[in-house]
């Protein structure tokens, strides 16, 4: 017998099937969510959310977001990833800020929109995305950290 969700995550839950059925923005788990971007030929959008009570901005987002992308000329192709799934692109791509709109083509990054906007520029910063370049991502790579205390080459004498 499973346990009964938190409220506020049910909540989401019923927000996130609403959002499939009524305005066709399915949801994305780990093991889909690369693979939805990359058979996208044109930019691809996911809102990634996180939990209610430390984000509330997600029920703004996932409510507006539909009108928004109804109101543009070309909207990318768009979908919702899942608690896990947010929360997994948030730590690859350096995402701080729930909800997010993370922005690819292909596999490749474009850019990310953090946090609610007012209804006059969330369609414009859209828009921006899907015209934007692909550029290289944040939070790839390794960091540089040296043990030394300012020196430079060799060891210390």
């Amino acid at each position: 017998m499973s346990m009964p969700l938190a409220p506020d995550l049910d909540r989401l839950a019923q927000l996130l099937e609403r959002l499939d059925a009524q305005h066709s923005l399915p949801t994305l788990t780990e093991d889909v969510v690369d693979l939805f971007a990359a058979e996208v030929a044109d930019t691809s959008m996911v809102l990634l959310i996180d939990d209610p009570k430390r984000a509330p901005e997600v029920w703004d987002v996932a409510v507006v977001l539909p009108e928004v992308l109804s109101a543009l000329r070309a909207p990318p192709v768009a979908a919702v990833a899942d608690l896990a799934a947010s929360r997994m692109l948030a730590a690859r791509y350096d995402i701080r800020r729930f909800p997010s709109l993370l922005f690819r083509r292909g596999a490749d990054y474009v850019g990310v929109i953090e946090g609610m906007r007012d209804w006059d520029s969330f369609a414009p910063a859209i828009e921006r995305m899907v015209a934007a370049p692909v550029q290289r991502a944040p939070g790839i790579g390794i960091p540089v950290r040296s043990n030394t205390t300012g020196q430079c080459g060799g060891s210390p004498a």
